[in-house]
């Protein structure tokens, strides 16, 4: 979501400031800004546009400093205007002693709040930020990492924050609890930043803080104190976050370009898988697998849903019972704590804050066994389980996840095959079978991409309407509500999802001639039962979009427009089929004109609650 980016150097920071904030315009965001020592003062400039904007006003003021701070937000607290942008200043703007970038959310902020206007501190926005501000400029002396260590005392919740003052230009401070924040090293001279891609092409040295850790960089030396105060060492490590993977090439859109990379990033992620072994997850799978006897699934969004295909998977293959719960609703359920059970957590960023929140719970109840899957080795989520499976979709920019979703996808096969290898209900050769099966999907993911003539004559059609329905049945009902999120995610049009089975239970009510209904009806065990279920819908001048492999025997005719993926995939059939839905959702979006890697109010990374 909100993206940080901040410096200290010997040089002119402000277009690295920039350069760093485009590369988290994926993220998501609604204005930016950007704070600096500049002349002896503090000086910001804020939009509500997009960084070109903010890039071009900057250089047209002629502004250049070697300490600053910026920041894309995605509005929590406030509307995205000028007022609400970031960076937040204290007392006030014309006599601003402290500046603040901050992700996040402060739980207490109305409290605070109401003791600062005590103090006599006037608020100029509605957001939680400038209350870290003014608790800051309140608590300052002569010591800005001091003050910062005591403001962040009081404050409950979620918090990245960079911190400047007017009276100490060669110092940013930062600090971090709940959202993420890195240090990068580079050569007497230091950057703060949410994600370590901000700083690509800068430096690829870079040390991850830990919840509770306050750092001071400044040109030539960085330091970090711990929660309980004290000063320690967080390893440098070497990052690469290549900047190439985020240009466009010949491609319309990001999420044009990532479909069309997804049999490269499968076969990426399987690279190095010779045999089916738990040791791909971690030293120590093999202990962990053979000491659990039920699965809970947490995720968010596009990863729940791959969490439910998992749970066929893992219940068909390996025999164990598999609960999916919403990474958001799942630690403020009541629960019934199993030790023998595997917590696994998916999450494309690793930072996703209800995920990780889902996994902390899980563990305090007593459920130690973890495992992530995750496209970012250094993230929290990687380095607070037992076990990982890292998946190399690469960076993805587009806010609807694709490739992310279908490495995934790939990842959760491989686990649910090890579980059954451990727990001896596959063996040697069913397993190898399975195998070479995931060697094809690249192939198979091609094939399904010559398709996209195809399904663009589809989205025109679709471009032109509303509202849609979705149908699936078994393996294939969450891929269904995948197709449907992606859909009202960048099309706009409304579109819900229903296992096919349940259609006389409510969802036929709306079916008419204006209504289409894609469907995912690959040739399985319930196809028959199916083509009943569409049956139902042309009962009711319904029109059919049915995506199907061969020998369905579901031909064309009025009303029942057909694509037929080529081959028929198995148990591996929700992958090439929710590349099918992506086109789909992809080419609509185009048609109807929207903004389709930023669609209206998501973000790409969801970091706070």
């Amino acid at each position: 979501m909100c993206g940080i980016v901040g410096a200290a150097a010997s040089r002119n920071i402000v277009p690295l400031l920039i350069e760093g904030l485009s590369r988290l315009e994926y993220r998501g965001y609604d204005s930016c800004g950007l704070a600096v020592h500049h002349e002896g003062s503090l000086v910001r400039s804020r939009s509500t546009s997009r960084v070109t904007d903010l890039r071009a006003t900057v250089t047209e003021a002629g502004l250049g400093a070697f300490t600053g701070i910026a920041h894309t937000r995605w509005a929590t607290h406030g509307a995205p205007v000028t007022a609400n942008a970031h960076p937040h200043f204290s007392p006030t703007e014309s006599q601003a002693r402290i500046a603040v970038v901050h992700n996040g959310i402060i739980e207490n902020h109305d409290e605070l709040r109401l003791t600062l206007q005590q103090a006599g501190y006037h608020f100029s926005s509605q957001t939680d930020t400038e209350v870290v501000a003014h608790l800051i400029d309140h608590l300052y002396t002569d010591d800005l990492l001091e003050a910062v260590r005591q403001a962040v005392a009081s404050l409950k919740g979620t918090y990245a924050i960079a911190v400047l003052s007017s009276t100490e230009p060669h110092r940013v401070i930062g600090a971090r609890f709940g959202s993420p924040l890195v240090i990068g090293v580079g050569a007497q001279e230091h950057f703060l930043a949410s994600d370590a891609m901000a700083l690509a092409g800068v430096t690829d040295r870079i040390v991850y803080l830990h919840d509770g850790d306050l750092v001071d960089i400044q040109p030539g030396r960085h330091w970090v104190i711990d929660a309980d105060g004290r000063e320690v060492e967080r390893p440098v490590l070497t990052v690469q976050a290549h900047s190439g993977a985020a240009e466009l090439g010949p491609y319309r859109h990001f999420m044009q370009k990532e479909i069309f990379e997804q049999p490269r990033s499968v076969s990426d992620t399987l690279e190095g898988v010779e045999a089916i072994v738990p040791e791909l997850f971690g030293d120590t799978a093999w202990r962990v697998f053979q000491a659990i006897d039920s699965v809970l699934i947490v995720a968010c969004g596009t990863s729940y849903y791959a969490g439910l295909v998992a749970r066929y998977w893992i219940e068909l293959l390996a025999g164990l019972p598999v609960r999916v719960e919403i990474a958001s609703e799942y630690r403020y359920n009541p629960s019934v704590p199993d030790p023998s059970t595997l917590v696994v957590a998916i999450s494309q960023s690793g930072e996703t804050a209800d995920t990780l929140a889902a996994v902390r719970h899980a563990q305090r109840l007593g459920m130690t066994h973890s495992l992530a899957i995750c496209n970012v080795a250094t993230s929290a989520l990687v380095r607070e389980t037992q076990l990982s499976y890292i998946t190399r979709a690469g960076i993805e920019i587009g806010v609807a996840s694709t490739k992310a979703f279908t490495t995934q996808l790939t990842a959760l096969y491989l686990l649910a095959l090890s579980l059954a290898k451990v727990h001896g209900r596959q063996n040697d050769e069913q397993l190898n079978a399975h195998r070479q099966a995931l060697r094809h999907l690249p192939a198979q993911i091609s094939a399904v991409l010559a398709l996209e003539p195809q399904i663009i004559g589809w989205a025109e059609q679709f471009a032109r309407k509303e509202n849609a329905l979705f149908l699936g049945r078994g393996l294939h009902y969450p891929i269904a509500l995948e197709g449907a999120l992606k859909l009202k995610e960048i099309s706009y049009v409304h579109a819900e999802a229903y296992p096919a089975g349940e259609l006389k239970h409510g969802p036929l009510a709306l079916v008419t001639s204006a209504m289409p209904v894609v469907t995912v009806a690959p040739n399985d065990a319930l196809i028959e039962k199916l083509k009943s279920n569409l049956q139902e819908v042309r009962a009711r001048d319904g029109q059919l979009y049915v995506f199907t492999d061969e020998d369905t025997l579901i031909a064309p005719s009025a009303g029942v427009h057909v694509i037929r993926l080529p081959g028929h995939y198995g148990l591996l059939s929700p992958i090439p089929h929710a590349v099918a839905l992506q086109l789909l959702a992809y080419h609509t979006a185009v048609a109807r004109g929207t903004d389709v890697d930023r669609p209206r109010n998501l973000a790409k990374s969801v970091t706070v609650e």
